[in-house]
């Protein structure tokens, strides 16, 4: 029974930690201190409910557990130059503590809305631009996700000391930086938001396809990832990235029982049993997509789809195709090219050549990609000489092919896939 509460315990913190963590965070507008608080409730749980039980709404329990201690930090604290402040915060405190489990049933969507706002200010402060992308990814997954520091150390294949520091010194940069815990409004909005939408982005893309490691795919970043685009949209609803970016999230997550074989091994997506592609995600990423295009549509701006819906719009193409042939390459170079004016970049460009090799033929794609061979930004990017490697290899120049798949090989820090480039080395024969 203790091992079932104490999982019980690890699934409700998980679920409910960035509501807590953005709750307290409103009353005492400090984040750090309000980790602090709800970790001394999971505390209090862990010693509580394995001799009284789980709670009826455990939950609730955690949430009322947190602010108890955030009234009473407030009302021990020294009255300093701040006090109106200070007193305001424990008025709302007091206020809080009325209503048991912080839910008025006569306004519960109230409640609702106010506990969304608290995870989304949550989310915004996280992804503060006043941090390093690293620190907004280890921040966004601790509090946020609810990910442990040892979880977090694991994703990235770092120490725990190291991730440790990382956060300390994120949350004590916050405070210096007096961040506030506050929704941003207007323009500040949509500058903040790309902040949240790359983290995202980030943390599925690192699950998608590790960095380094011995598996292929990180199916615990993918799904969180996937989780926190889900809460953005629903948060933000009107935001047509936000839906732009859990249309493109859906999408790729539905490949990912195809991308593997029964060993492990990466399978490639041309070579993938569609048929073990998840129909459900494709309709909820098609949805979200549709919803991205019309919020794009209402704006009135002109632009277009954003960065993340036209990748999204991109792997719709291959969800339409039930065979790899089906697929309509030439729309799909369409839109790597309005990509491209929208966000260019030379990681771009190399997937729009290949877009291109695979409409109009290898030898246009193999133009573009040597292009690129001298750009900086693409000096250690394995992808580069792999593409080049599998133009090559099309057009009958094996030899060279081989090289470049070596090449790609010693450039990877993943073992699945730098097994897999020197497997197609191998096949280019001598």
């Amino acid at each position: 029974m203790p091992e079932d509460i104490h999982r019980a315990i690890s699934t409700v913190w998980r679920l409910e930690s960035a509501k807590i963590i953005g709750a307290v965070a409103r009353l005492t507008r400090d984040v750090s201190l309000a980790e602090e608080l709800a970790q001394d409730a999971l505390v209090a749980a862990l010693e509580t409910w394995p001799q009284q039980g789980l709670p009826d709404k455990p939950g609730a329990w955690l949430m009322t557990t947190a602010k108890h201690r955030a009234l009473d930090r407030l009302r021990h604290a020294k009255l300093s130059g701040d006090k109106l402040e200070q007193l305001g915060h424990e008025l709302d405190a007091r206020e809080a503590m009325i209503v048991p489990d912080f839910v008025n049933t006569l306004d519960e969507d109230r409640a609702a809305r106010e506990i969304g706002d608290d995870v989304l200010r949550l989310m915004f402060c996280a992804c503060h631009p006043v941090l390093s992308l690293e620190a907004r990814v280890a921040l966004t997954l601790k509090l946020v996700a609810g990910l442990s520091t040892a979880e977090i150390a694991r994703a990235y294949l770092q120490s725990e000391p190291t991730v440790a520091q990382r956060l300390v010194r994120a949350k004590r940069t916050l405070g210096e930086a007096r961040v506030p815990f506050d929704l941003p409004r207007g323009a500040l909005l949509a500058e903040r938001l790309g902040s949240v939408l790359e983290v995202i982005y980030l943390i599925f893309n690192e699950g998608y396809t590790a960095t380094s490691g011995e598996q292929w795919m990180r199916k615990d970043l993918c799904d969180e990832a996937l989780r926190l685009a889900r809460m953005l949209v629903n948060l933000a609803p009107q935001a047509s990235e936000a839906h732009g970016l859990q249309a493109l999230l859906e999408l790729q997550a539905s490949r990912a029982a195809a991308r593997v074989d029964e060993q492990g091994q990466p399978v490639l997506l041309l070579e993938q049993d569609r048929a073990r592609w998840d129909g459900l995600l494709i309709r909820r990423g098609l949805a979200a997509l549709t919803k991205a295009d019309e919020l794009a549509t209402q704006s009135g701006e002109g632009r277009g789809l954003g960065p993340y819906a036209l990748q999204a719009a991109i792997a719709a193409c291959h969800a339409r195709a039930h065979r790899a042939e089906d697929t309509d390459w030439t729309r799909i170079a369409a839109l790597y090219e309005a990509l491209a004016i929208r966000h260019p970049s030379p990681v771009v460009e190399l997937n729009r050549a290949v877009a291109l090799s695979m409409a109009f033929g290898p030898a246009l794609g193999l133009e573009l990609v040597d292009q690129l061979m001298d750009d900086p930004a693409l000096k250690q990017y394995h992808w580069l000489p792999s593409v080049r490697a599998d133009l090559l290899a099309k057009l009958g120049r094996n030899a060279e092919a081989k090289v470049e798949f070596e090449r790609a090989a010693g450039m990877t820090s993943n073992e699945r896939e730098r097994a897999l480039l020197l497997k197609r080395a191998r096949e280019q024969g001598h």
